[in-house]
């Protein structure tokens, strides 16, 4: 846990909701401290904690929810959720098996079916045991096959060692164990593999099922005696189409068109704070000052107030004494709280301003050692002021502190971007020396990734959103950063203390890809700033980025942020 020593007690203060209605009588506990409290009748609540305690949330009918306290945390406005009771003793009068035809054309919309070198199976039809997972299962920007098998499913081992090695004689490959000691065999669109596909692309996996059962792999023969691994990829998987390119929808289940109805900035924008509509509308930069100055009798207090006015009077009027000196006057608002100071890194950022942001993101570390994502901040800040060794040191130091147990051993996402970042360092900046340093066990998977790379970074770990990438074929996907959704991926994102994630994309599907948000809040009512860092020819000599800040504030609206292509710069919808 990132919170062992700290312990600062505070008054925490809320309301609880069901999305609507406030809700009366939840129970708020401290987990393991014999504190407790009830929400009254309209749902508002006050409890005391400290910094890394969890909050446990529970309510007749509900979903139960838990919430870390941060150092930051002073309001938490809970949504609950009804909870899904699982049916059981479900007498089921009718079984109509579908024809092989009708399951090719459920496909696209039915993640229960899975094409194998015999035939389409329905999960929920089968009389033996049939696992699945689907693309929308794997972690974001996944790569390593490997790591999509380990640990997503129950029993399954995956291990080095013992393999097939030229044909069925054990050799020294990777293997995947579903039952006995035989490894499983491999059916990728229909091909039969006996041994570990190393040479699958992740990204281009569209879903897997797992056969263990004996009676599941008869027509595999004694080849499938360990049991088979049936993997469809997207560019594998034909399926029928109409006349317009579409996939024939027969029951109409499911449709992942995107409708193009993201709200642009523009539209977002008359949303926006009426100190912030006047700025916009200001015809000249003595009318925006005037304009400023007045405001700030009222808003001086809000740092959002300070930070819309610093990026205005930047990028409007470049301006840049005027903005300094607009955060350097309320810079007391920024310097104990390290959400706020990432904001400003992040706008900083955004404006090519690589020494200020650095002087944040270094305020943020002070704070915050003992998160990872300060690791990561500070690292690729030096590395933005050409300060190479000092990033890879950085790094090193991280590396060092997991290997010494100093840190939670990490089997998030986090571990995996970390480890790109410093292979890229390595890679691109030739700063291998410090490999040489005693006591500094570093160990870096090999870059097999060279095409975009989409990095999203957000400054306050309670931001639920939720992400929609648009594909050049407009049919879309969408990530929810919720607790509804995902409360385990959050949960381990504030115990390990990091917010981002990455996504690889892969450039042999050209023309442009959409990314939009819909933002959802963060339990209280500020906003969140995004930070999102596309890498063009990731990998390369001929690496490059671009940075985009978006500040978040408008809830429940699918909102455009940008738009990317092969080599192109960004732009906005």
């Amino acid at each position: 846990m990132i919170f062992s020593g700290l312990a600062t007690e505070r008054l925490i203060s809320g309301k609880v909701t069901n999305g609507g209605s406030p809700m009366p009588n939840v129970r708020i506990q401290v987990v393991n401290q014999g504190v407790a409290s009830n929400s009254n009748t309209d749902g508002r609540y006050k409890i005391v904690a400290s910094t890394g305690d969890m909050l446990f949330y529970n309510a007749d009918g509900m979903e139960p929810l838990q919430i870390r306290v941060e150092d930051v945390t002073r309001t938490l406005n809970v949504v609950m959720f009804p909870r899904v009771e699982k049916l059981e003793n479900v007498t089921v009068t009718r079984n109509r098996r579908n024809s092989q035809k009708e399951l090719e054309m459920d496909y696209p919309y039915n993640p229960n079916i899975i094409k194998t070198a015999f035939g389409y199976l329905n999960k929920e039809k089968t009389s033996y045991s049939l696992r699945m997972m689907d693309a929308d299962d794997f972690l974001p920007g996944e790569y390593n096959f490997e790591n999509v098998l380990r640990g997503r499913f129950a029993g399954v081992r995956v291990s080095t060692g013992m393999g097939f090695g030229g044909g069925n004689t054990v050799g020294g490959a990777r293997a995947v164990f579903l039952r006995s000691g035989w490894p499983a065999v491999f059916d990728i669109d229909g091909q039969v593999f006996t041994d570990f596909p190393d040479f699958i692309d992740v990204q281009n996996i569209d879903r897997i099922a797992i056969i263990p059962s004996a009676v599941g792999t008869v027509r595999y023969g004694n080849l499938a005696k360990g049991g088979v691994v049936v993997i469809n990829t997207k560019t594998g998987t034909t399926i029928p189409k109409d006349k317009n390119g579409l996939y024939l929808d027969r029951m109409r289940l499911r449709n992942n068109q995107y409708d193009g109805t993201a709200l642009t900035e523009e539209k977002v924008m008359k949303n926006a704070p009426t100190y912030l509509k006047e700025l916009q509308g200001s015809s000249s930069f003595e009318v925006a000052k005037a304009s400023f100055e007045e405001n700030s009798k009222k808003y001086s207090s809000s740092p959002y107030f300070l930070l819309d006015s610093y990026q205005y009077f930047y990028e409007k009027w470049n301006q840049k004494d005027y903005a300094d000196t607009i955060i350097k006057n309320s810079y007391g608002l920024f310097q104990n709280n390290a959400v706020l100071l990432k904001a400003l890194a992040y706008m900083y950022e955004s404006h090519d301003r690589y020494d200020l942001a650095h002087e944040a993101f270094r305020s943020a570390f002070i704070l915050r050692p003992q998160y990872r994502q300060s690791y990561l901040d500070l690292a690729k800040s030096n590395r933005n002021l050409n300060n190479m060794k000092r990033a890879a040191v950085l790094y090193a130091r991280y590396f060092y502190l997991l290997d010494e147990g100093l840190m939670e051993t990490d089997t998030s996402s986090f571990s995996r971007i970390i480890n790109r970042e410093f292979n890229n360092l390595l890679t691109l900046e030739k700063t291998d020396m410090i490999k040489s340093q005693a006591n500094m066990k570093i160990e870096v998977e090999d870059e097999d990734f060279d095409s975009t790379r989409l990095m999203l970074e957000w400054n306050d770990s309670e931001a639920e959103f939720e992400l929609q990438f648009v594909n050049p074929d407009n049919q879309y996907y969408t990530w929810k950063h919720t607790l509804q959704e995902n409360a385990k991926t959050i949960s381990q994102e504030k115990d390990f203390g990091y917010s981002c994630a990455e996504y690889l994309i892969d450039d042999s599907f050209s023309g442009n890809w959409k990314v939009n948000v819909k933002y959802l809040g963060n339990k209280s009512l500020t906003p969140t700033y995004l930070k999102a860092i596309v890498y063009h020819n990731y990998g390369s000599k001929l690496q490059r980025k671009e940075v985009k800040v978006f500040k978040l504030g408008t809830k429940n609206v699918n909102q455009a942020l940008f738009r990317i292509n092969k080599g192109a710069s960004i732009s906005l919808n």
